[in-house]
């Protein structure tokens, strides 16, 4: 579950080796809900990239920030080493704190 105070960094997709987005926030929560439900204007929202497929904690969000700036000058396959490590069926990681019926219009879980 993620924590209460500092702040994310985390990846989303919009299916497995598919479009990936790097952002960060102080509220996973929030966040992954607003990516899921496709609320959050721009990048994400334009291709798809509803499922959160890597996240990491950080005490402090200065230190989320240092670290998406980090992961941003990646190369692809260097994130999908990273999200692959940890999660590597590409499961949306948010659905044990959003829960399955939090999906959303025309979102499979199968869809990866």
């Amino acid at each position: 579950m993620p924590v209460e105070h500092g702040g994310h960094v985390y990846i989303v997709a919009s299916r497995m080796n598919g479009t990936l987005y790097t952002g960060v926030t102080s509220d996973l929560v929030k966040r992954a809900y607003q990516h899921r439900h496709g609320l959050m204007e721009g990048f994400s929202k334009r291709y798809g990239c509803r499922r959160l497929v890597w996240y990491e904690a950080h005490a402090e969000i200065v230190g989320a920030i240092r670290r998406e700036k980090q992961i941003k000058e990646w190369k692809r396959a260097w994130k999908i080493q990273l999200i692959e490590a940890v999660n590597p069926g590409w499961r949306d990681l948010a659905e044990p704190f959003l829960g399955p019926a939090a999906l959303g219009p025309g979102f499979r879980r199968d869809d990866g």
